[in-house]
């Protein structure tokens, strides 16, 4: 699943640029027995099979060794992912991804490898390497080197509370439906001012929520 995202755009240019270095590490490979398996019936009941404690922690181990790395389980119930969240693990040299399948992980697992959980939104999916690719595809735009402009970063949505104004390019008018008058004006001041209001007008209709921090820090 990760081999195709990984060539592709501007993670793959990274990873080429060794701006990036990501390593992917099957669970499977730390499995016993002829059957690889390393999935197990849940005890006390239920549907599902959970994935199990040992293989994971050995797989763990075996990747940082006795270093002290930051490690991140893909889970539904953890803390809600988000612009600020990408913008703080951007910082660390080096992270751990644990990704879940099935009914998740063995409660043990988080545990022992101090994982700290996180979602990427309220709603359940088969596994945890389509979030994991989410985290990183926004962890990386912060990660200097991997964007060709920094103002990709300061100046898009939830940078500061604001959803992005409305944007355009050729031609000026398709199908009866034109530009802005105003950014063709090349009125760099009144430009920026009608993206503000445009900003506002979204984050307020759209996501209430951030529009409420944003007054709030402002």
């Amino acid at each position: 699943m990760f081999e195709n995202y990984l060539k592709e755009s501007l993670i793959g240019k990274a990873i080429d640029k060794k701006i990036l270095s990501i390593d992917i590490v099957n669970i499977r490979d730390y499995a016993l027995g002829k059957a690889k398996s390393v999935d197990d019936y849940v005890y006390g009941g239920g549907s599902g099979m959970l994935m199990q404690v040992k293989p994971i922690v050995d797989c763990y181990r075996d990747i940082v060794k006795d270093r002290k790395v930051p490690t991140y389980y893909l889970s539904p119930r953890g803390k809600l992912f988000d612009q600020s969240s990408a913008v703080s693990m951007a910082k660390f040299e080096e992270i751990v991804f644990i990704c879940g399948h099935y009914e998740g992980i063995d409660e043990r697992a988080i545990i022992l490898t101090g994982a700290k959980e996180i979602s990427i939104g309220d709603f359940v999916l088969t596994g945890g390497e389509l979030p994991c690719m989410v985290v990183i595809d926004t962890m990386a735009r912060f990660v200097d080197g991997v964007l060709s402009n920094s103002e990709s970063v300061t100046d898009e949505s939830f940078s500061n509370f604001l959803l992005e104004y409305p944007q355009y390019s050729r031609p000026s008018d398709f199908e009866g439906y034109k530009v802005p008058e105003i950014l063709l004006s090349g009125d760099h001041k009144k430009v920026e001012e009608w993206r503000k209001e445009k900003s506002l007008e979204i984050t307020k209709a759209n996501r209430p929520d951030l529009y409420e921090k944003y007054i709030e820090n402002n």
